[in-house]
């Protein structure tokens, strides 16, 4: 889904090292850390890292930002109670999903 919507394959690929990439935006980073900061139960989401949206996105953005990570943790979490297979939308290394 995320490359007919006009993301490259490369990024993509990139996603798991997205702190290191050239490919991501200090924008987008800082949103991918925003993400991981509110779906691994072992991190927190900091004054900090608040400060860092802040810095690229209005507080109407971070709450949109929110509600689609949260809807995404959801949809997540109910289909693997109901052993959903994914579709295919985004193929993510399994080394991403296991570190955390």
């Amino acid at each position: 889904m995320v490359l007919k919507q006009g993301a490259s394959r490369e990024k993509l690929d990139d996603l798991g090292n997205f702190q290191k990439s050239r490919l991501f935006t200090k924008k987008g980073k800082v949103a991918l850390e925003y993400a991981e900061a509110i779906t691994y139960s072992d991190c927190k989401a900091t004054d900090e890292l608040f400060h860092m949206l802040k810095g690229h996105y209005t507080d109407d953005k971070i709450v949109e930002l929110t509600a689609v990570i949260s809807f995404q943790n959801l949809s997540s979490k109910f289909n693997s109670a109901f052993d959903i297979a994914p579709q295919g939308f985004c193929d993510l290394p399994s080394k991403n999903l296991t570190t955390k």
